[in-house]
């Protein structure tokens, strides 16, 4: 994971007293488990304080604290972005300039200061809504998108990686010059053709996994930046 990024040690820094769960014959045991983990999870605890819908909000965050891509004036798409997160951290970081606008298959509560669409992002024509929303080319795509998991970490990261492509190519489309784009793929990272791609098309690509991503999840993020333009 590297050295720890601000956010990071401030939430693993903060002293939080263990819960334990009691068994409920009304509970199966991986229910237990699942509540027991979110009541002792630092990024739940902080996202509540902050008033954070998810603790993948602290993703985004640490995310823009190693790449430093948010900031005023900024064209922001959201993609997959329920239950909203990572939409009201592009929000508070463009301070009431710029524009972010968001798509999800679930319903979004609105969040001032972003326009929300729900819909299949792949949809045949999701891409276009989105392009007739924007007020210009986009300084950053970003997907935090994932297929609904099956169990078989093969068949997760392929459906997931599907979904990347589809953001990718609708990032090529819509980001202006020096653009960054952002994406959740499974374990193994970009698949080889879509990274070689991307380093064609992107001055710089890697990978990252921010603290707030759980330790035993297999996600990581993909990060290019420097839109080139479509090579």
């Amino acid at each position: 994971m590297g050295k720890m990024t601000k956010s990071a040690k401030i939430v693993r820094g903060r002293k939080t007293l263990t819960v334990r769960v009691k068994t409920s014959k009304y509970r199966k045991t991986s229910s237990n488990r699942w509540l027991e983990r979110q009541l002792n999870d630092p990024y739940v605890a902080e996202s509540k304080r902050m008033g954070y819908r998810s603790r993948a909000a602290f993703k985004l965050i640490q995310l823009d604290e190693k790449y430093k891509f948010l900031g005023k004036n900024k064209t922001i798409v959201d993609l997959g972005c329920a239950p909203g997160g990572w939409t009201q951290v592009a929000v508070q970081r463009n301070k009431g300039s710029g524009q972010v606008v968001g798509i999800d298959i679930l319903q979004t509560e609105p969040i001032e200061g972003a326009t929300l669409i729900c819909q299949d992002f792949t949809s045949d024509d999701a891409p276009d809504k989105l392009k007739a929303l924007l007020n210009g080319p986009a300084d950053i795509v970003m997907s935090d998108m994932a297929a609904n998991t099956t169990g078989h970490q093969q068949t997760d990261h392929l459906r997931t990686i599907g979904l990347v492509e589809a953001a990718y190519e609708f990032a090529k489309e819509v980001l202006a010059e020096g653009g960054i784009f952002i994406a959740k793929v499974f374990q193994g990272g970009a698949e080889g053709e879509l990274l070689a791609d991307m380093k064609k098309n992107f001055a710089k690509v890697s990978h990252f996994k921010p603290d707030a991503s759980r330790q035993m999840s297999p996600e990581t993020y993909v990060i290019a930046q420097g839109y080139k333009g479509l090579v």
